[in-house]
């Protein structure tokens, strides 16, 4: 490790059980962002300002001005850009030795696949139960660790869902069809600092992920953000799943 780098990450590398090792691994990771929202600034920005070497950011939309009151990476010049090329300049400004790469489309299975290959961890910031599956389904299929958050009013929830593991639950072990594509902050609003609390809880996830430190892997955390309350539940894979279960795993 460089000299420079040394001192950049020095406070980092000083925690008990990161060191230079755990900085390096952070140097040669790839992580996939998906959706560069709410959650996905913040969890953009500190992967970058971290260390992570290699982001991959995929969103399809264009930053409007809805989005400004909680989507940190935008601002108002950015308007009608896409997200990804938005974020792409801010984590750039940040950490320039980040290698970052976009995609302003939407990811079919194959591609998604595809990709979730490549990489060491993917985050899931998007914002409806049909994305979230499809994303999981993809990190399952690939043995992905996936970080999954989401946001909605006051409140807030996250995961790790570690597919390496054998007896991992996957999201739908969770979620099961889930509550349906009205529930979004579009449609019932969100607190604008929320999505910023969780969306760091998930870049604290990926970064103790990659460093081989203990994660949220089959708990799941729930901020009640109006009683500032943490509660937990433990997640056990559902010997029924149609998802992940041995008997109807992907092909």
């Amino acid at each position: 490790m460089k000299d420079e780098q040394l001192l950049r990450y020095s406070r980092q590398i000083m925690l008990p059980g990161a060191g230079v090792e755990g900085q390096q691994r952070l140097l040669q990771a790839h992580a996939v962002i998906m959706g560069l929202g709410g959650l996905g600034s913040p969890v953009a920005a500190y992967l970058a300002a971290a260390g992570v070497g290699h982001l991959t950011l995929v969103d399809p939309d264009h930053v409007e001005v809805t989005n400004l009151q909680r989507q940190i990476l935008h601002t108002d010049a950015d308007i009608g850009r896409d997200k990804v090329v938005s974020a792409a300049a801010r984590v750039a400004a940040m950490n320039p030795a980040c290698r970052v790469e976009t995609h302003a489309e939407h990811l079919d299975a194959e591609a998604m696949r595809h990709l979730f290959a490549t990489a060491d961890v993917v985050l899931d910031g998007t914002d409806n139960f049909a994305a979230r599956g499809a994303i999981s389904r993809a990190a399952l299929a690939t043995g992905t660790p996936l970080v999954s958050g989401a946001v909605i009013r006051f409140e807030g929830q996250i995961t790790t869902f570690d597919y390496r593991e054998a007896d991992a639950a996957c999201y739908h072990c969770l979620y099961g069809e889930g509550g349906g594509d009205e529930d979004t902050c579009a449609t019932n609003g969100v607190l604008a600092s929320l999505p910023g609390v969780v969306g760091s809880l998930q870049a604290t996830e990926a970064l103790k992920l990659l460093m081989g430190l203990p994660t949220l892997s089959g708990r799941l955390l729930i901020l009640d953000g109006l009683a500032m309350q943490f509660r937990e539940i433990r997640l056990r894979r559902d010997p029924a799943c149609p998802v992940c279960s041995p008997h109807h795993a992907p092909a």
